[in-house]
This record gives structure tokens, sequence and C-alpha cells, in this order.
């Protein structure tokens, strides 16, 4: 039996004053999820980030629920980069739509003086779905129902909350918690699955802590006109 020992990885997500940084939007908000052997261990990086001079376009405050007012006293990228960077370490990046995100963060990295990130050794899990679903609806939404995971703690699109969500997404387009181990002898992997037969154990989850869900839910009370409280 060969078993792959200790593999991190970092889900990664971001939230942004608009769709092109390349126009000048920045990131507001960062998160991620580590992984260890596919397994969340419960060791997350989150942080806000004040945007300058950039301001929220109303489309991207609508569906994250940040606006400029609650930016205003959070730190900059360059305040925030070295803690980010040591998190992230040498990781692979498991991201839904890597070139936008990358993008990003490497308009950020670049401004800094910072090394870029490659996009090409990131995992794109909305590449991935592609192929396996072709012709079908893979956003994070669609393959969180297609999974049956839980969405229920998402209000708005905050990029820690996602990271949770697309953590389960990317074990199930993997194909399940033993996609990573491999069976050369097939005498164990038949005592493999009867064991597991006898033996059904919970999925294990790493649902966001009560600390914070408790941050989240006072920043949703900053908010004076959530599209969300508006009737339809």
């Amino acid at each position: 039996m060969t078993v792959r020992k200790n593999i991190r990885e970092i889900v990664l997500d971001t939230e942004t004053t608009g769709l092109s940084h390349e126009n000048g939007d920045r990131i507001v908000d960062i998160g991620c999820v580590e992984l260890i052997n596919h397994v969340q261990t419960g060791n997350t990086y989150h942080v806000y980030i004040n945007p300058e001079a950039r301001k929220m376009h109303p489309d991207a405050s609508a569906i994250s629920g940040i606006t400029d007012e609650f930016l205003a006293d959070k730190p900059l990228f360059k305040d925030i980069v070295d803690d980010f960077l040591k998190f992230v370490d040498d990781s692979p990046l498991v991201i839904h739509n890597a070139k936008f995100d990358i993008g990003f963060l490497n308009s950020e990295l670049a401004r800094v003086n910072k090394p870029l990130f490659n996009l090409e050794d990131a995992i794109d899990t909305l590449m991935i779905a592609r192929v396996k679903f072709p012709g079908a609806p893979v956003n994070l939404d669609a393959l969180c129902k297609r999974f049956n995971v839980d969405t229920s703690i998402r209000v708005t699109h905050g990029a820690l909350i996602d990271c949770f969500l697309l953590a389960d997404v990317y074990i199930n387009l993997l194909g399940g918690r033993q996609s990573d181990l491999s069976f050369s002898d097939t005498s164990i992997q038949k005592q493999k699955t009867e064991d597991r037969n006898k033996n059904v154990r919970p999925k294990r989850s790493f649902p966001p802590s009560e600390e914070e869900l408790s941050a989240h839910a006072e920043f949703l009370k900053t908010l004076n006109d959530a599209l969300w409280n508006k009737a339809s």
C-alpha cells in the first residue's frame, strides 16, 4: 500500500472591488483554508484589506456585502503580505477560477515588489469541473448543490466562507476522501473495503468556528442597505 504523506494544499478565495485588476480594481478580502492529505485541519487565514483610493463597485458590494465604510480602517495589502505569504508558504493553491484570483494576487504582489504566483502551479477546480461535467453549470453554487454541500452558513460571498465550501467541493471533485490512496495489493484493498463496510464513520467536517460565525454576524449588522434585506 502506498499512501501519500503530509500533502499540504491551501484552498484560497478573494473578494475584490471589481472585476478587473488591469483597470485598477483591488483585493479587499482574502480567505485561506489548509488541507493536509485532502482533509481540512482547521487552520485558516483571513483578512480584510483597505483598497486605498479604489472604491467598491456597487455590484461587487452587493455580492460580498463589503462596503467602503467597512474597509476604511482595515490594513493595507503591504501590511499583511508577509503574514499571508508565510501562511501559504510553497503549498499549491486550490482556487475556483484560478486565473481571476491569481491575476489579482499578482497585481497586489507586484505593487509591493514580492515574487509572483505561477498560474500553472494552481489547482483550478473550475477547470476540473468543466472536464468532469461538460456542459453543466460549474459555478461554486452549482457544485455545492451537485455534491450536497451545506451552504446554510453563506449569507454573502465572503472569502473564508467560500473557502470552506470549496474545500468540500474539491474533495468531491477528486472522488471523495480516499482519492489520495493507491493500493498495489488487491488483498489489502479488499480488506480495506470490508473494514469500511463494517465500521462506517461520519464524514469529518471543519465548519467555521463560533467565533468566526459571530464575527461574520457582527459584520453583517454594519450594513445599512444590504441586498438580502430588500424585498424581492
